[in-house]
This record gives structure tokens, C-alpha cells and sequence, in this order.
């Protein structure tokens, strides 16, 4: 992973309004922690979105015991947990660890409707 540049961006509570909400592009929320093994396996396919969908939506990655209001501001019970966003809106949502193609299913229709 070294050099990889990643264009998943980490974000805070405090970047969440203006990087999220006010995001001229849908969102991809990918909230997640150090201690979380099923996030190990979430992760790749983060990124694999973000290399793949980058010019339609932009991807955001947050940890969770950081930035306590998110988390509580979206219910947020579990992690791995993916958001999208569409003008500061939740449209979908998924918690627990999800494979690449079922993300990209859930990306696609989100960047259709």
C-alpha cells in the first residue's frame, strides 16, 4: 500500500458539514475503526470505489470513537458502516461488512436515481 496515493478522503466531525453535506457530488461514508476486524475486509473495496467511481462521487472515510457526533447525529450502531449521501440527505445506507459487488450495486443505484 505504500506510495498508493488514496483517494479516499479521511474526514472529522468538524470537516463532515462542508465535505459531506455540502458536496456538489453524492458521498460515500465509510465509517470504521482500528479494532474492527470486518473493516480490514471492507476496505479494499472502499477503495476499489473510489479508484473506480472518484469522478461521480466523492469517498469519505471517517473512524468512529474520534468523531462522536456523526455517529450519533446518523445512528450509527455498527461498524463497517457505509452512508450515501445526495445533497446532505442519507439515501442509503449499510452496516456490517459488505462485498465489493454488493457495494457496487448499492453505488450504482445510488448514482442512478
Amino acid at each position: 500500500m505504500e506510495g498508493v496515493v488514496s483517494k479516499v478522503l479521511e474526514i472529522t466531525d468538524q470537516e463532515f458539514e462542508t465535505e459531506v453535506l455540502k458536496a456538489d457530488k453524492p458521498v460515500l461514508v465509510y465509517l470504521w475503526a482500528n479494532w474492527c476486524g470486518p473493516c480490514r475486509l471492507v476496505s479494499p473495496s472502499v477503495n476499489w470505489i473510489a479508484e473506480n467511481y472518484g469522478d461521480r462521487l466523492k469517498v469519505t472515510k471517517m473512524e468512529v470513537d474520534p468523531n462522536p457526533v456523526t455517529v450519533k447525529q446518523y445512528h450509527v450502531e455498527g461498524v463497517p458502516a457505509l452512508l450515501i449521501f445526495k445533497n446532505g440527505e442519507v439515501v442509503q445506507s449499510y452496516e456490517g461488512a459488505i462485498g465489493k459487488q454488493k457495494l457496487q450495486e448499492m453505488i450504482e443505484k445510488s448514482l442512478e436515481s
